[in-house]
């Protein structure tokens, strides 16, 4: 099995160091590096092309959504996972935007950030509970809505897969329960993003619960 090469990214030792010592414990997850900042995360990434970039957001030097779209430069295939002290709604939705794939909080039990890790590697949205509920609060405000998105402009089958993407579904999985192929189910993930001018996976979830297609069709 192979395991998720993971860089971890925080400019506090003792944090950092503690969580390297967690996933070194994983036997699915193998550490490629450590940095201080975001420059030196950068560095690292070009180098080990990480599968998953656990980073903070607040640094010195370079902080953590400055880091997010440089990352993505040179390690496009690394899925980034915020882990954060702080839920504002405009870093939440900044390192959305910029690429991250899950936001999750530093006081997130051991257990619920290790399933963050492997979600995100499969290429899964991961969002801390309370941080969810900031962003869709915040998403049920008109205000916050984009004008240029409408699911009207998406087939039935982007539809669909849109709506299990909302419920936290892998293309894996969003196949077995179309009977398509995955290929196919990936062609239409890339689909949605485009015609809604969505990043990722992540944001194309909040779309949908803010228009209420994450529960089950009739």
């Amino acid at each position: 099995m192979s395991k998720i090469r993971t860089l971890v990214v925080d400019d506090q030792n003792i944090v950092r160091e503690g969580m390297v010592a967690i996933l070194s414990h994983q036997s699915d997850i193998e550490i490629v590096g450590e940095a201080e900042d975001g420059i030196h995360a950068v560095q690292i990434a070009r180098k080990t092309k990480p599968d998953v970039v656990l980073l903070d957001l607040a640094m010195p030097r370079q902080d953590g959504l400055t880091t997010i779209p440089k990352l993505k430069e040179v390690s496009p295939n690394s899925r980034i996972l915020v882990l954060s002290s702080f839920a504002e709604s405009s870093q939440v939705y900044q390192a959305i935007k910029t690429g991250a794939l899950g936001y999750m909080l530093k006081d997130t039990p051991r257990g619920e950030l290790l399933k963050a890790i492997r979600d995100v590697s499969k290429g899964q949205a991961s969002l801390h509970p309370s941080v969810a509920l900031k962003v869709i609060q915040d998403f049920n405000n008109p205000a916050a809505s984009e004008g240029n998105q409408h699911s009207e402009h998406l087939t039935r089958r982007e539809m669909e897969t849109l709506r299990l993407i909302a419920r936290g579904l892998s293309n894996q999985e969003i196949a077995m329960s179309l009977v398509v192929h995955e290929r196919t189910i990936a062609k239409y993930v890339s689909s949605v993003l485009n015609k809604l001018h969505l990043t990722n996976r992540t944001q194309a979830a909040l779309y949908a619960i803010r228009e209420g297609m994450a529960a089950p069709a009739n």
